[in-house]
């Protein structure tokens, strides 16, 4: 292998992979839709094994271990591909190309590293820090070909994305490591688990909700960040590809049918188990219903349908504004490669609003209002100026078309209200340097602070997280922040709850131990001072006893306290219920 550290050559910082782009189901010229993707560059071991991401491709059901997938040193300063296709001496694939990446194991280990690792690096490029997987240690394991099973799921104990496979409706095999979507689904689990671990701890509908809402935001918006897929779309929505394309399709009622339904019909049944038809269901939801109080929209699947109808629909609306700003080629006709490009420049502007409001929430309790505010709260941080394009209108509307609004508390617009006063605060106790990095100088801060931060000292205190963030806008103004999170936890029986003002259920007995949890984010400038303080506390008073109540009654609707589900098979049978269970409401967007 060539050795460039001492060559005076400068090593390549991204890699060029072949992924299929949606799933095999999606096609354009009777094609499979695939992508060369960028991924972070490096030296990869045979499977492929790197710095972030192990493949391992064992088949639990078979007993079955896959040759791994090789990959050639760098040469000539670029890593090669092993599954390009040449298109500079090829107008046509090779034959055989499709049925190559579908039935080839080292492509489907290509497929699922390279995915993964392009969702890694969207994370760490919009939160501006490298980012921690939910397990432990520093690389997760996946195996493509897990199970002979309709499901896929992230399990934090066993440090590892697992992907099954089945035969489908025409007997042949359907592989969900094969499906972007899917995959990228899985892998955002694992990134918000590391970024906030107590959002799989039980609580409320919400919050239970919210990994699957936000792990399909991430991965459907993945999705149309890629052009070749935005294209495919459109070429099925019209019928044709061309240079042109005409106004008549560029609707908002033309592109949800080409591009949403489009997407969603060409995904076909097969997969519409593991995925939960998440996009089908959410873009058939009409907006205008109270679905937040609706009984239908409490379990954990279809309430995360909300935020994903929510946010495609605003997805839809940024992008004819930008389309406004566009001229005509020709009579009622756009330059059908810049209608491409805008799709896709919408979807990535988006995926990374979505991906920095997770700095912007509470670590514990989240509901749909906190993360509708730390969205709108972030990209005004970032782009104070919205005028051009409306991003907070549309998502302010959109968001309140399912029965989702800002915060209780949270500025007119909708955005997380400032620290008042941050200069009352003592700053004097604690050390400047040490503030931004270290967990025990910000414990320090919030000690010193804790009347002024109204954080009842009583419960058990820890800080789990210091975080330095660099966020980069469109017009390159760059925002330093530090984000420290911390978490109350109060653990009392329930005949403690009742003489504290909280009510646990009738025939939970009094001796019964329930934990309580609170917590905040700290949000410092560059200077060390605390512009934001975003947090759910428990301090006994009458919104605290609300929320506490409705996550306790959930939680013994849910049968919680009768068998406690475990992390470690959580997502396994969460998704495998999906999977299985036959799918609510009548199918023309009602309730």
């Amino acid at each position: 292998m060539l050795d460039h550290r001492n060559t005076g050559h400068s090593l390549p910082n991204t890699r060029k992979l072949t992924i299929i782009a949606q799933d095999p189901a999606v096609r354009s010229r009777d094609n499979i839709v695939t992508a060369e993707v960028d991924v972070p560059a490096e030296e990869l071991r045979p499977g492929p094994r790197g710095y972030r991401v192990a493949v391992v491709d064992y088949d639990v059901s078979t007993n079955c271990l896959y040759e791994p997938a090789a990959f050639k040193p760098l040469r000539d300063g670029n890593y090669p591909d092993p599954f390009q296709v040449d298109r500079n001496r090829r107008r046509r694939r090779p034959k055989g190309y499709d049925g190559k990446l579908l039935t080839d194991p080292r492509f489907h280990a290509q497929n699922v590293y390279a995915i993964v690792m392009r969702t890694l690096a969207r994370f760490e490029f919009a939160l501006g820090r490298r980012v921690a997987w939910g397990c432990y240690g520093h690389q997760i394991h996946i195996a493509p070909h897990a199970f002979a099973e309709p499901n896929a799921f992230y399990s934090r104990e066993d440090r590892g994305l697992f992907f099954g496979y089945f035969v489908g409706k025409d007997g042949e095999p359907v592989f969900t490591c094969l499906a972007h979507d899917v995959v990228a689904h899985e892998a955002t689990h694992a990134i918000l688990d590391g970024l906030r671990s107590r959002y799989l701890e039980p609580s409320s509908p919400d919050q239970a909700a919210f990994h699957e809402g936000f792990a399909d935001i991430v991965s459907l918006l993945s999705v149309f960040s890629i052009k070749d897929v935005v294209a495919a779309l459109l070429d099925i929505g019209t019928g044709r590809g061309g240079k042109l394309i005409d106004r008549k399709f560029l609707t908002r009622t033309a592109l949800g049918s080409s591009v949403l339904f489009g997407l969603a019909d060409q995904m076909g049944n097969e997969l519409s188990g593991i995925r939960g038809e998440a996009l089908r269901r959410s873009v058939e939801l009409k907006p205008g219903f109270p679905y937040m109080s609706m009984p239908g929209f409490t379990e954990e699947h279809q309430r995360g349908e909300l935020i994903v109808a929510a946010m495609m629909n605003a997805f839809l609306d940024i992008w004819l504004e930008r389309l406004k700003k566009v001229g005509f080629i020709a009579k009622g006709k756009r330059d059908r490669s810049i209608v491409v490009e805008e799709g896709a420049r919408v979807a990535e502007h988006l995926l990374t609003m979505a991906i920095r409001a997770i700095d912007y929430c509470p670590p514990t309790d989240v509901d749909f209002a906190d993360y509708l505010s730390a969205l709108l709260t972030v990209d005004r941080e970032v782009v104070p100026d919205d005028s051009k394009y409306g991003y907070r209108g549309a998502l302010l509307r959109n968001f309140a078309g399912y029965d989702i609004h800002p915060a209780k508390g949270a500025d007119a617009d909708g955005t997380w209200k400032r620290m008042p006063n941050p200069g009352d605060l003592v700053y004097s106790r604690t050390r400047f340097d040490s503030l931004l990095r270290d967990k025990e100088e910000v414990f320090r801060f919030i000690w010193e602070n804790r009347a002024a931060l109204n954080v009842d000292g009583d419960g058990y205190i820890e800080v789990e997280s210091v975080r330095q963030s660099i966020r980069i806008g469109p017009d390159g103004f760059t925002l330093r922040e530090t984000i420290a999170e911390y978490v109350q936890i109060l653990t009392l029986t329930a005949n403690e709850l009742r003489a504290v003002g909280i009510t646990p259920p009738d025939d939970l007995p009094g001796w019964r131990q329930v934990r309580l949890f609170g917590g905040g984010i700290l949000v410092f400038d560059e200077y060390g001072q605390v512009k934001y303080h975003i947090a759910h506390h428990i301090n006994l008073t009458e919104d605290d006893i609300r929320r506490q109540n409705d996550r306790l009654d959930h939680l013994w609707r849910s049968g919680f306290f009768e068998a406690p589900v475990d992390a470690k098979s959580r997502f396994s049978r969460l998704h495998l219920a999906r999977a299985t269970q036959r799918r609510r409401g009548d199918g023309k967007g009602k309730p």
